[in-house]
């Protein structure tokens, strides 16, 4: 059936770039028709910690919000790098064989009014201006076609409708304006971290967050639970069901369809996106276009355009992708107290962020206190990975280590390379016979260099914390993960080797913007993407209709 209501604008996908871009659409008074596959969560009913078994909720896996995804060659593993192989004291080594394995479903992200940033932990990271000029100044990956200070007034937006706290001194991505809010103070863990860093000669700062300090825009301020990756049910935390799309709800330009998969785009003689085909609480609708804005994620955006045979005049949709290089470790310090509470992910360490901040490594790398990141906020966790042995052993050893954990995490830059890309599964296809997308991603030799750094600085830091023996560590070498993934829709000057220009349009549509992370040239050296996403995305709304009108 057809929809006879039509509007200004479709926005694919209610994550961070189709919440930000929705929102700018509404501030612009056009009308927008926002769809998402996935379902719309209610935070008071579907987020569990107010229960007291609250431990055994991981965020709620509703109804259409897992999308579906395969994996093609994820490469191999070594015994000659077993130093970076995940274990824990409750399992040992965490992955089996010669080759690279999904985390967990391997592919983490959340299909719903929100998206990712529902599960999120709510860092709100700028990109190192360096990051922006790799090919020219590295010799790899590909340039941005715009600069830090063609991004900066839109990041000063982004953090204002979050309500970002954080700290002055932001090195390298100078501010035109102060934070919103001030930021937040460190947690046990994050004091002892700072400390020990001191000690290393490294210098750590408050994380910039969109979690509240303190009360804004009607939102309350963090109470400091740890669990912001279990759903935030106060609201605190700035995902972008509760900051850019409930405003752009109140402003009544903005019409939300959640279980709404998007089957097929297609494009008219002169390259518009004609119609919009999609599946609602299985019926199949059809809308016709004016502005489409296509922000689905850097796997599902290429699986859509492969799929509709779309935006790909370049050949480069599905190619260039950049997966999460990531190190973790955590032990047990005996003199400290209380560390499974406060805000995840709330001291940083920036020194080793630029492009040329490791010694023979291309690419940066950032360091963060990560205990409630790795969920160790609750007995249960301290059981399932840091406490070993049974009945009354095990049961003394929670009694006497449960609140002195003490862990850290590092995040690194992702190059692309040949062999790192997405594509559509041959037999494969989700309920609508929509082939799924596949994963193929192997690591190349810098992020291998890359992560040994990460893995010793992280070993180090945690022995001068006070932590004599580790009880765990994991990472990417064995494990791939999706949590931060960039780089299949490139953003380019060229129209022979990218696939949008420098304001997210298509280079073979003029009416289809992207603005998610498919569209990175370079994924940073560990910054979070989500508010980059959305400076993009709310710079990409602003020129099409400066261009338009």
């Amino acid at each position: 059936m057809d929809l006879k209501q039509s509007y200004d604008a479709i926005v694919i996908g209610a994550g961070a770039g189709g919440g930000a871009a929705a929102w700018r659409l509404a501030h612009h008074g056009k009308t927008v028709l926002l769809l998402d596959a996935g379902p719309r969560f209610n935070p008071t009913a579907d987020y569990k910690l107010m229960q007291p078994d609250w431990e055994r909720h991981n965020f709620p896996n509703k109804t259409g919000s897992r999308g579906q995804v395969s994996f093609g060659d994820l490469g191999r593993v070594s015994e000659q790098n077993k130093h970076l192989f995940s274990w824990n004291t409750v399992k040992g080594r965490l992955s089996a064989g010669n080759t690279r394995r999904p985390l967990g479903s391997g592919y983490e992200h959340v299909q719903g009014i929100g998206g990712s940033t529902l599960h999120f932990v709510g860092e709100a990271h700028r990109l190192n201006a360096r990051s922006f000029s790799m090919a020219s100044d590295f010799g790899v990956g590909a340039d941005w076609p715009l600069t830090y200070d063609d991004l900066e007034p839109y990041y000063v937006i982004a953090e204002k409708v979050l309500g970002v706290a954080g700290s002055e001194n932001q090195k390298e991505c100078w501010r035109s304006s102060a934070f919103p809010l001030p930021a937040h103070l460190f947690s046990p863990a994050a004091t002892r971290l700072v400390e020990a860093g001191a000690k290393l000669g490294m210098h750590w700062q408050a994380n910039s967050r969109a979690a509240l300090s303190i009360p804004y825009e009607n939102r309350p301020q963090c109470n400091y639970c740890g669990n912001c990756s279990r759903g935030c049910p106060l609201g605190d935390k700035g995902s972008s069901d509760v900051t850019f799309i409930r405003q752009a709800e109140q402003s009544n330009c903005v019409t939300i369809k959640p279980l709404s998969s998007v089957i097929r785009m297609e494009a008219d003689d002169t390259g518009h996106i004609k119609t919009i085909r999609f599946a609602n609480n299985g019926k199949y609708e059809v809308i016709e276009a004016g502005l489409v804005v296509l922000a689905a994620g850097a796997v599902q955006t290429p699986r859509l355009l492969l799929h509709s045979q779309l935006a790909n005049s370049s050949g480069q949709v599905g190619k260039n992708f950049m997966e999460l290089i990531a190190w973790s470790a955590a032990g047990f310090a005996e003199d400290i107290a209380n560390t499974h509470m406060g805000l995840p992910a709330d001291a940083i360490c920036w020194d080793f962020n630029a492009p040329d901040a490791i010694r023979d490594v291309i690419g940066g790398c950032r360091f963060t206190s990560s205990v409630q990141d790795l969920g160790l906020t609750g007995p249960i966790a301290y059981m399932q990975h840091l406490i070993s042995g049974h009945s009354h052993e095990a049961k003394a050893q929670l009694h006497k280590y449960f609140g002195k954990a003490v862990a850290v995490s590092a995040i690194g830059e992702s190059l692309p390379n040949s062999e790192t890309f997405i594509d559509l599964h041959p037999s494969e296809t989700d309920q609508n016979g929509i082939p799924i997308p596949r994963i193929h991603a192997k690591l190349g030799e810098n992020e291998i260099k890359r992560l040994n750094f990460m893995a010793s600085t992280c070993r180090r830091l945690i022995a001068k914390a006070g932590v004599k023996q580790l009880r765990l560590e994991q990472g990417t070498y064995d494990f791939f993960s999706s949590t931060h993934v960039f780089g299949t829709c490139r953003m380019g000057s060229d129209p022979l080797n990218s696939v949008v220009d420098q304001s997210g349009r298509s280079h073979d549509h003029p009416n289809m913007l992207i603005t998610d992370a498919s569209i990175f040239p370079s994924s940073g050296g560990g910054e979070a993407p989500s508010l980059t996403i959305q400076a993009l995305a709310i710079r990409s709304v602003d020129q099409y209709y400066h261009n338009h009108e």
